[in-house]
């Protein structure tokens, strides 16, 4: 792993998630947007970072779990080598949880069961196209 840059939960709505996050602390919020992985549609916003925080509305099921209730889902950290990174954790015991790969999605998230949360590995390439559709600058 490279480094860390995000922080992630799921919630059922995502604009009161929005809204109660920036009155609680001073986060500014990127515009949603829409996605598709597999069969799950999904929407997502980061905060302006970094590190950022993520927040991913979708149904329940699918790489996001339970998200009937909000919760902490994971933390984000590039990887120069998701692959060898993902074999090491689950060499440690941290299991896949889920893998975007076959979607052609370059992430793994593995469960840690000590923080009841995942560990998502970013692979590095995607770094680029991540700070251009979000508007954020390289620094």
């Amino acid at each position: 792993m490279t480094a860390y840059y995000h922080v992630c939960f799921t919630v059922p709505d995502l604009g009161a998630a929005m809204r109660d996050l920036s009155r609680a602390a001073p986060l500014t919020w990127r515009e949603p947007r829409t996605g598709r992985i597999g069969d799950w549609d999904y929407r997502i916003v980061f905060s302006d970072g970094p590190p950022h925080v993520e927040l991913i509305e979708a149904a329940p099921g699918g790489p996001w779990g339970d998200t009937s209730e909000p919760g902490f889902h994971h933390l984000g950290f590039w990887s120069s080598d998701v692959e060898g990174d993902s074999a090491r954790l689950s060499d440690e015991g941290f299991g896949v949880e889920f893998s975007g790969c076959p979607y052609g999605r370059p992430f793994a998230y593995h469960r840690v069961g000590a923080i009841g949360a995942n560990l998502e590995l970013v692979d590095e390439s995607a770094r680029p196209g991540f700070l251009e559709t979000w508007g954020f600058s390289a620094s």
